[in-house]
């Protein structure tokens, strides 16, 4: 028994250490990608699947190695929007990063374990839909509370709450939440996969 514990330990310090080098690549990658002013984040899919498959509190630690990489990326000016908003006020940003990340891949373990006991697919939908919803949601909100100034700098003569939710992330968050649609399939194939190898 104690062995059987040891290796599902050690299968899932391997599993999410996996996880966590594929959440960095991508999100190096993304960084560069030329979508203004932040980049589409595509890590929320591997967040989703360690949340999926080793629970909530393993899809926060997911959320904040993500969290950590955007960090560095806006502290490097790899980020151009990121960077105004961490130099605008350094602490609250770090604050910011660190909680939407976290909290996306948290609610989406918890939504997922309460949902695939009854149904595994709509668990990964919801799962899936959850993470760039709580990510984005806490991002926008962190901007209005926190950083109306920049805001109100990139918007312009536009309202405010409008440009926050339509044009600075409206077109990031929709490519977002379709790469995780579209993934959900695969999403369950992996959780599948790794479980039946445990």
């Amino acid at each position: 028994m104690k062995k059987q514990n040891t290796n599902s330990k050690t299968f899932t310090l391997v599993g999410l250490a996996i996880l966590t080098a594929i959440i960095i690549v991508l999100q190096v990658v993304t960084t560069y990608f030329p979508t203004k002013p932040f980049a589409i984040t595509l890590a929320l899919i591997p967040i989703v699947i360690g949340s999926a498959l080793y629970g909530a509190k393993a899809g926060a630690y997911l959320g904040a190695v993500f969290s950590v990489v955007v960090l560095i990326m806006c502290a490097a000016g790899a980020d151009a929007g990121g960077a105004m908003v961490f130099y605008a006020n350094p602490a609250m940003c770090i604050l910011l990063c660190l909680l939407k990340g976290s909290a996306a891949g948290f609610v989406a373990g918890l939504i997922y374990n309460a949902v695939s006991k009854k149904n595994q697919i709509l668990g990964a939908v919801l799962a899936a839909l959850a993470a760039p919803v709580v990510n984005t949601g806490i991002f926008i909100a962190g901007l209005l509370l926190f950083f109306r100034d920049v805001l109100a700098q990139w918007a312009g003569d536009t309202d405010i709450l409008f440009f926050a939710i339509i044009g600075l992330t409206g077109v990031n968050f929709l490519v977002e939440l379709g790469v995780n649609m579209i993934l959900c399939p695969v999403i369950v194939k992996v959780v599948n996969a790794v479980r039946t190898r445990k």
